[in-house]
């Protein structure tokens, strides 16, 4: 009997603003059943989650099923024959969205986002920053054209959030959305009709 192999997931984390939803998305990844995390956390990335949540880029590699570091250009994930079944890069700092929208691909994570694309997989990028200019939005309108989805974090209050991990948990579960992972953790608009 052939079992299904797990869906494997590669996450990329920029120097954005929005460690603690990064945090997040990978904690539900690590709890969620038949999934396979990849994870590339750039340099800036890491400062920014010292500034954010007073801890270091293992607070991040812990729950990711293997790490690569944003340098090694040759990491399983800057290839196309490396198969995996889509790519969200959480946050992205309107730096990285430039470098993927150009195919200018200066680290591993702008590189993996550039093969999933060019693969026709799914790529969600977090896009973070505001107010945005007309580069950042013809930056944004340039992966959309290209195959990219861009989901800025934006809460949903139709599911009465209580607290900011309440409205980081069902954003999460909105991005799994976007790759047919269901995490049974959100509350859908009507659901109850």
């Amino acid at each position: 009997m052939k079992t299904q192999r797990e869906k494997r997931v590669v996450v990329g984390v920029s120097g954005a603003s929005g460690m603690p939803l990064a945090r997040q998305l990978l904690q539900v990844l690590h709890h969620t059943p038949g999934v396979e995390t990849h994870l590339v956390v750039s340099p800036g990335a890491e400062r920014v989650l010292r500034e954010e949540c007073g801890c270091g880029a293992e607070a991040l590699t812990g729950l990711a099923d293997r790490t690569y570091d944003a340098g090694d250009m040759a990491a399983g994930p800057s290839s196309g024959s490396w198969r995996h079944d889509g790519m969200i890069v959480c946050p992205c700092s309107m730096s990285s969205l430039a470098s993927i929208a150009s195919g200018a691909g200066a680290n591993l994570l702008h590189r993996a986002a550039d093969v999933t694309l060019k693969e026709r997989r799914p790529l969600i990028i977090v896009a973070r920053e505001t107010p945005l200019n007309l580069l950042h939005i013809e930056n944004m309108r340039r992966l959309v054209l290209a195959g990219a989805t861009i989901m800025p974090f934006v809460p949903a209050f139709y599911a009465l959030p209580q607290t900011i991990d309440d409205m980081l948990l069902h954003f999460c579960g909105r991005l799994l959305d976007q790759l047919g992972i269901e995490t049974g953790m959100i509350r859908r608009w009507r659901d109850d009709n």
